[in-house]
């Protein structure tokens, strides 16, 4: 416990590790499509389309593969599943893993991701290898609770997650921080009563989480 809080939850990829908007915008500029195309994708009919569906365990791999090029073509560009998933898995962000250590020492933690079964189909195929180290187990062992969406079935923003979440730690929502690179996934933490944080900028993050704890948070050399 330490003042007004008792738990620290994070999300995973785009705070734990860099955002895969950046690889998004990266393969829309090689491809010559215009920008913000493949999160517009992503953000239509959100409850329900391929990602929402592969991220709650509804969709294999090549059900992914076959469901975004559809969805993707009729909003303008046909793409292959299978070249976006790999796009997801960013590089670990030394600094925010090191103020995830130094909280975990001092009090209970938690992540909830959305992710999905599918990452152990593609590294069995060999196509990618980034996944390997997506959730490194030295970092996750740091949780005291980890869920993740494909495995219960639900997704952030689902109130239900979090409720999920509050509840394993045994925690009160009012006492919580949680920290998400997306706005929509912090609207029902905030609603909860949950304190929130907005990972655009690693280091902006880490001083607004180092001044609610009163911890030092950085890493020194």
């Amino acid at each position: 416990m330490t003042g007004r809080f008792d738990a620290v939850i994070w999300d995973f990829g785009g705070v734990l590790t860099s955002s895969p908007f950046e690889a998004f915008a990266d393969y829309e500029i090689r491809h010559g499509i215009e920008p913000g195309f493949i999160r517009r994708v992503n953000s239509h009919n959100p409850d329900h389309n391929a990602w929402a569906k592969l991220e709650r365990d509804e969709l294999s791999a090549e059900g992914f593969d076959v469901a975004f090029a559809l969805e993707s073509e009729a909003l303008g560009h046909r793409l292959a599943g299978s070249e976006i998933l790999p796009l997801i898995a960013g590089t670990i962000r030394p600094a925010m893993v090191e103020a995830l250590r130094r909280i975990a020492g001092r009090m209970k933690t938690g992540c909830i991701t959305n992710n999905f079964r599918a990452i152990s189909t593609l590294q069995q195929q060999g196509s990618t290898p980034v996944f390997s180290s997506l959730y490194k187990r030295e970092i996750m062992s740091l949780f005291d609770h980890v869920i993740e969406s494909a495995l219960v079935g639900l997704r952030k923003p689902d109130p239900a997650i979090y409720h999920m979440m509050t509840k394993a730690l045994d925690v009160h929502p009012e006492r919580c921080i949680y920290l998400d690179d997306l706005g929509v996934n912090l609207k029902p933490a905030r609603a909860m009563g949950m304190q929130t944080i907005k990972v655009a900028d690693p280091g902006t993050a880490i001083d607004e989480l180092s001044h609610l704890l009163q911890m030092d948070l950085l890493a020194h050399p």
